[in-house]
């Protein structure tokens, strides 16, 4: 009679792993999202097809199968001259570059990522990201391990509220913050009858034009050069239309706007991953400013945030002050990274990998 083998007596075989670049945005890269960190979900293919026809480029992307199923997608545009075969990750600045990663990848699934971009490219930019991106640092990791050198740049650091405390019964907001709240809306509301509104989905595209309108008057528009300017045709607009012509980002897309007399006078712009919220915008009529509409709509926006299961608001970089009265904190650093294959790029790196380091700065695209 023959004894039964236990499942431990089986020898797991190593998962197989192939790859491959193909030209364009490849299908596979929405299944990587949908399987990756929720952080990372907004991801898609229409993300990606947004910041090209935003910005321009001719994409490829490389995929990473795992037992026939995708697990790595990764979207490449070249960068700088061509004879240095630089490529970086398309997409938006805010809130940040990288790339679909499944959570059940393997160790071989990155070794066979960097061994096939290697064929394509002397370098790979990525970011900016947090030094905790889900997929960057597993790369970046893997890249050190097998001879890649790794050079970064600093960009900032990132600001984020943990929203657990008022979860577990922490009084919110507290009352000397309401009071204030309702002094400052009493006075507001002598401009005009105070309309609040929550935004998402179906609102879109038509519901940037108001947020343009608010931009358009802001401190932003008439203080700087405008490059950051998310909502105006000079700035960022056509990436955000084209973006929510992907229904799923359109209902990740959620935005929270004040009117004033039938007037727009402050928005708050988001994009909602579930338990994570980046705040990608927020401005005002400058007109209302003693009465502090931006501040107002936050704390609307917040409690909002939360009655949707919101447990962590992540703003990004800079501007901290209005970031600390709201209870934000210091969080990640954020950076840009160069990867540099084995050989003459490798070497050129570690000779003058510090141009790449000092060159760190806010950019826009």
């Amino acid at each position: 009679m023959s004894k039964p083998m236990l499942l431990a007596d089986f020898v797991r075989l190593p998962p197989i792993v192939r790859s491959d670049v193909v030209e364009g945005l490849a299908a596979a890269i929405d299944t990587v999202a949908e399987r990756g960190a929720p952080s990372h979900r907004f991801l898609r293919f229409g993300w990606y097809a947004a910041a090209l026809a935003a910005y321009g480029g001719q994409a490829r992307t490389l995929v990473v199968e795992q037992d026939d199923s995708p697990v790595l997608t990764l979207p490449f545009v070249p960068r700088g001259p061509a004879a240095l075969g630089i490529a970086a990750i398309p997409g938006c600045y805010w809130p940040f570059r990288s790339f679909g990663l499944a959570l059940e990848h393997s160790d071989a699934a990155l070794k066979t990522a960097l061994s096939t971009l290697s064929a394509h490219m002397n370098g790979l930019r990525i970011g900016p990201v947090y030094d905790d991106d889900f997929a960057a640092t597993a790369l970046i990791a893997t890249a050190r391990a097998n001879g890649w050198v790794v050079i970064d740049r600093p960009i900032g650091e990132s600001w984020s509220l943990d929203l657990r405390p008022v979860v577990d019964g922490k009084p919110w907001p507290r009352r000397s913050t309401l009071r204030k709240n309702r002094f400052h809306e009493k006075h507001l509301a002598d401009h005009g009858m105070l309309e609040w509104r929550f935004l998402s989905g179906g609102d879109w595209p038509a519901a940037f034009e108001a947020l343009g309108t608010i931009e358009e008057s802001s401190w932003i528009a008439h203080a700087t050069d405008r490059k950051g300017m998310k909502f105006a045709r000079d700035g960022h607009l056509a990436f955000w239309q084209a973006a929510v012509a992907d229904p799923v980002l359109a209902a990740m897309f959620r935005a929270a706007l004040l009117g004033v007399d039938g007037k727009p006078a402050a928005f708050s712009f988001d994009i909602d991953t579930g338990d994570l919220l980046y705040a990608i915008a927020n401005s005002y009529d400058p007109r209302f400013a003693k009465h502090s509409p931006g501040k107002l709509l936050y704390w609307r926006n917040i409690a909002a945030a939360l009655a949707r299961g919101t447990r962590r608001i992540d703003w990004g970089a800079g501007d901290s002050g209005y970031k600390r009265v709201i209870g934000a904190r210091v969080d990640a650093p954020i950076r840009d990274w160069l990867l540099l294959r084995p050989g003459l790029p490798a070497l050129a790196g570690r000779a003058l990998g510090w141009l790449w380091r000092r060159s760190g700065h806010h950019t826009h695209r």
